[in-house]
């Protein structure tokens, strides 16, 4: 997925007009399974979540860290880009998290980041993390419902693990 057409040619041995196709149907399959909520639309699970937003980062190299702030009625009010990180980590600090949140009157966020690596098993700072943001929520009124990391195959929910606020 992060090839250059250039690389496609080589590795494949193929001609630069087959790793143009193959590159722009890669491309084109990564829009294609992406399709982000819209204001309004309420969330069901975790796997849902995870199935709507893997599209987006299957070819990311850096790990991105979004809020989805929701209404009173788990209604999607908007979705914030909190933070770009490196290939391994995201620095997230519960200002920018809330901020945004608090201006949007959210009653509740779900949290989602992506792992490049493609394994969704949280790390001890997703873990330290997440508990610092569930604490901050509950300081300011604001639940924070779930943290969700995205893998390449599957993902990590923290409230199916049942480890939100531990």
């Amino acid at each position: 997925m992060r090839a250059s057409v250039e690389e496609l040619r080589r590795s494949g041995r193929i001609s630069r007009r087959r790793a143009e196709l193959v590159h722009s149907a890669l491309r084109l399959g990564t829009v294609l399974g992406f399709s982000p909520y819209r204001t309004g639309e309420r969330f069901s699970n975790s796997r849902e979540l995870y199935h709507r937003y893997r599209g987006r980062f299957c070819a990311a190299a850096k790990e991105y860290f979004y809020s989805l702030h929701l209404n009173s009625k788990n209604q999607l009010i908007r979705e914030v880009l909190v933070s770009i990180g490196s290939l391994s980590t995201s620095v997230v600090h519960p200002r920018e998290v809330f901020a945004p949140a608090i201006r949007d009157s959210s009653a509740s966020l779900i949290l989602i980041h992506n792992h490049p690596s493609g394994d969704p098993a949280p790390s001890r700072e997703d873990r330290e993390c997440t508990q610092r943001l569930f604490q901050a929520g509950k300081l300011l009124g604001i639940r924070v419902l779930d943290h969700v990391i995205l893998g390449h195959e599957d993902y990590f929910s923290f409230a199916d693990a049942a480890i939100m606020g531990e």
